[in-house]
């Protein structure tokens, strides 16, 4: 589990620097500020989570008796960011607005990807 969530880290940190310069560089005389200001909040919490997905591969690692919760906060995390920033992504790049409405339920799996990890390290043995 530890090496599977290291590796979808780096895909999501590898993709969020790269949409985060492509935003930056490309889309900064296209979008409007409102779309970009979206565009890089998706960005913003797609590396984010990258980050912290390293930290659910570390927690794994130390702490293989809740190796379950771990593994459910890191999934969760990875679907928060798919639903969250991707449906951001879909809105900017389409602009059917009605993306957004799915925005909130990958907000409540990244919240819940934080909970469980928090509740992991309270499971914990060591």
């Amino acid at each position: 589990m530890d090496r599977t969530f290291v590796i979808v880290a780096s895909a999501l940190g590898f993709l969020g620097v790269a949409l985060g310069a492509f935003g930056a560089h490309a889309l900064r005389d296209t979008l409007t500020p409102r779309d970009l200001e979206i565009f890089e909040t998706a960005v913003r919490y797609q590396l984010i989570h990258a980050v912290a997905l390293l930290g659910v591969a570390a927690a794994a690692a130390r702490w293989p008796d809740v190796g379950t919760l771990l593994s459910a906060s890191g999934w969760l995390m990875v679907g928060g960011v798919v639903v969250f920033s991707g449906s951001l992504y879909t809105l900017v790049s389409t602009g059917v607005r009605s993306f957004g409405a799915i925005t909130p339920i990958g907000g409540v799996a990244l919240l819940a990807g934080w909970a469980t990890l928090g509740w992991a390290a309270l499971r914990s043995g060591g």
